[in-house]
């Protein structure tokens, strides 16, 4: 079974975590940022993946800043033991999600190697709780702690609305990393000529 079940403390915050990469979309989150657990229920839906993350203490009462990143690194690390050393699996994902007028294109590779690019970090697309930036913050920590290299491409919506720009973001992130973590009953060893993912 591909599943990961920890707890990670810091003197910032304490977030316990379960995953089951082969599951039905089933979530429980609540980090404390109401705008993050929607965008992460999304996430998990439609990548298929049962995905409980808890935040049991943050110090959210100075900004988001510690939690969001904290969060971002959690499910990074998640995936990286929930796939173990990651034979079989196909490790390419990608997929297209439109919104209104936003459409989200999200490449995936899970190599071992991080890489992430930062999305468009436009001020005026922000709530009052969530920025682009703070989205750019938690996919950078996601990449780089499961080890992925993480591409994305947003045409933006015209309206400028947080919500519809990052909404397709995050479904599209769920069904790339679904494709890409899927076995392929083709490949028996590591997907890597190196015969090795770190």
């Amino acid at each position: 079974m591909r599943k990961a079940e920890n707890e990670r403390k810091t003197t910032e915050t304490d977030i316990a975590y379960k995953l089951d990469i082969d599951g039905s979309g089933i979530s429980k989150i609540n980090t404390g940022i109401g705008f993050l657990d929607h965008m992460l229920e999304l996430f998990a839906f439609w990548g298929h993946f049962d995905l409980e993350i808890i935040v049991k203490k943050a110090d959210l009462n100075v900004d988001i800043h510690h939690t969001n990143e904290d969060v971002g690194i959690v499910l990074g690390k998640a995936f990286k033991e929930a796939l173990g050393d990651k034979k079989g699996i196909k490790r390419f994902g990608s997929a297209s999600v439109p919104m209104e007028d936003a459409t989200a294109s999200v490449a995936v590779d899970i190599s071992g190697r991080s890489f992430f690019k930062q999305i468009m970090a436009d001020g005026q697309i922000r709530k009052e709780e969530y920025s682009v930036d703070d989205a750019n913050h938690f996919l950078e920590a996601f990449a780089k702690n499961l080890g992925m290299n993480l591409s994305i491409q947003l045409v933006v919506s015209s309206t400028l609305d947080l919500h519809t720009n990052l909404e397709p973001i995050f479904k599209a992130l769920g069904k790339a990393m679904d494709e890409a973590t899927q076995i392929d009953p083709r490949r028996k060893g590591v997907p890597s000529t190196k015969g090795v993912i770190d």
